[in-house]
């Protein structure tokens, strides 16, 4: 049997998009599926605020939301910057 060719970055990118959509499919609840992902992604952001933990959790939860929309707001002010064609 011959050696297959190597998929080109957009067959890959392709193959890759058909594998999440058939993952999707066959998903019944979504939220369920991610909520690993979500509590990673803001203990992230709480250890980063409070990394002692010594902040109630209340006050910890709002100051991680807080860093959380300054993230997304970094993202996008970088990702408006490059799309202007300013690479910094």
């Amino acid at each position: 049997m011959p050696a297959s060719k190597p998929l080109t970055p957009e067959q890959r990118r392709a193959r890759a998009r058909l594998a999440a959509y058939v993952q999707w499919s066959r998903t019944p609840d979504r939220t369920a599926r991610t909520a690993t992902a979500r509590t990673a992604f803001m203990e992230r952001f709480e250890r980063q605020v409070d990394p002692e933990g010594i902040h109630p959790p209340e006050v910890r939860a709002q100051m991680a939301e807080a860093a959380k929309r300054a993230y997304f707001v970094g993202l996008r002010l970088r990702g408006t910057r490059k799309a202007g064609g300013d690479a910094s």
